[in-house]
């Protein structure tokens, strides 16, 4: 299983929009074969640091999933909202894999 972090530089004045955008991800990520974990807004601090995470089986299934995003109505919808609306100023991906697994519970002391 590998996991997919996006961390994307946003317009600070242009919030709701990213919102809007992690909203339509949140129907077409996992229509498209992902298993969506969340997208996240600036809320405290960094006003124009956001999130997307979402997990994946294989490098080679990721290929797969974007292809089929890129075909789908509502993910060519959104990738257009973010060309025209211009609230992402930088986008950086990078694939993690759980190194911490199993977890355990904690003790009382």
């Amino acid at each position: 299983m590998i996991t997919c972090f996006i961390k994307y530089e946003i317009d600070p004045f242009k919030k709701d929009a990213f919102e809007t955008y992690a909203r339509n991800w949140g129907q077409a990520i996992p229509r498209c074969g992902a298993d969506l974990i969340g997208y996240f807004a600036p809320h405290e601090g960094s006003a124009t640091t956001a999130y997307g995470v979402y997990t994946l089986p294989s490098l080679a299934a990721y290929e797969d999933y974007k292809a089929r995003l890129a075909a789908d109505p509502l993910g060519k919808e959104n990738y257009e909202f973010a060309r025209t609306e211009r609230f992402i100023t930088r986008e950086d991906r990078i694939f993690l894999k759980l190194a911490s697994a199993p977890h355990g519970s904690l003790k009382a002391f």
